[in-house]
């Protein structure tokens, strides 16, 4: 499982975003004589990355808006390849895009139709890389060599985390371990999970607390996917999650629903963690528990069947 934290809007996408792009560009127009360019395409990059923080509950706008923020973010992020923020709000909205709404999406479908169902999953692979593509850009931008530095087995040799980075990182590292788990049949991309893992934890090592429990539950989702990985630890990891939620975030108690007590084949703990969860995002609503609870529902109604 892989956290969703703020990306979209409760607002029309396709009147405010282009109204908000037009406002920024004549104002920094007037600005500069030197670098008008620049300034308006960093004027743009900074307001995408701003919206791109907006809280939103209503899953069926944040879809329908979502296409046009991210294909918008995506090219301004072109002209502005060095904003660390617009950045990570790309990577951020194809990494949740990925999760909450096409993945879900072929889990659901499975059971109808498994041709469709792999379709969809090969599709949200691709988004997967696409966000991990667009963090680890800047992460290389700024400290040249970064992947191959990552890939060191002596850890003198690899890159230093700017604290400002923490968030692509975050996001890296989630978004590639989707990639991962929908590309079992691919040895390369398997070999990889090390490297993602890696720059979890040199996330975490920075900022445990990051995402509100977001990076530990991460963390903990990764503890057992890795081989070699400890049960116990990733339980410390989900546990500590759930604290930082601070009972306002659905998110830790699903990834530990589903990483501990289900391969567990604990019943009455999965449940207990998925109506917990529920009455978060019930009493929290947000896009992330939003879609939480739209998957939460989803398990409890399967699980005769996982049990």
């Amino acid at each position: 499982m892989l956290p969703a934290i703020k990306t979209f809007q409760n607002i029309p996408w396709a009147e405010f975003a282009w109204r908000k792009v037009v406002v920024i560009s004549v104002a920094l127009m007037g600005l500069s004589a030197c670098s008008p360019k620049y300034l308006i395409v960093q004027g743009v990059a900074n307001e995408l990355a701003a919206q791109g923080q907006a809280p939103e509950d209503d899953l069926v706008l944040a879809r329908e808006a979502s296409a046009f923020y991210l294909k918008l973010s995506e090219s301004v992020l072109r002209e502005a390849p060095d904003n660390a923020e617009l950045a990570e709000a790309v990577a951020a909205g194809f990494t949740q895009y990925a999760y909450a709404f096409v993945w879900f999406e072929a889990e659901k479908l499975d059971a109808k139709d498994s041709r469709a169902a792999q379709g969809l999953r090969e599709r949200a692979a691709r988004l997967y890389m696409r966000a991990q593509r667009h963090a680890m850009a800047v992460l290389e931008r700024s400290q040249p060599g970064f992947r191959k530095a990552l890939e060191s087995n002596n850890p003198a040799n690899r890159p230093a985390l700017n604290d400002a980075h923490v968030g692509l990182a975050y996001w890296a590292a989630a978004s590639w371990g989707g990639f991962i788990a929908l590309s079992k049949d691919s040895p390369d991309a398997v070999a990889d999970l090390p490297l993602a893992v890696r720059l979890a934890q040199m996330a975490y090592a920075k900022e445990p607390a990051h995402g509100k429990g977001a990076l530990a539950s991460l963390m903990g989702t990764f503890e057992t996917a890795r081989a070699g990985g400890s049960v116990a630890q990733a339980l410390i990891y989900f546990d500590e999650a759930i604290v930082l939620g601070a009972q306002v975030s659905a998110g830790p108690l699903v990834a530990k629903a589903e990483g501990i007590a289900l391969p567990a084949g604990n019943r009455a703990e999965f449940e207990a963690l998925l109506r917990s969860a529920l009455a978060v995002s019930t009493a929290h609503p947000d896009m992330q528990n939003a879609v939480m609870r739209e998957r939460a529902l989803w398990l409890l109604a399967q699980v005769d069947d996982l049990f």
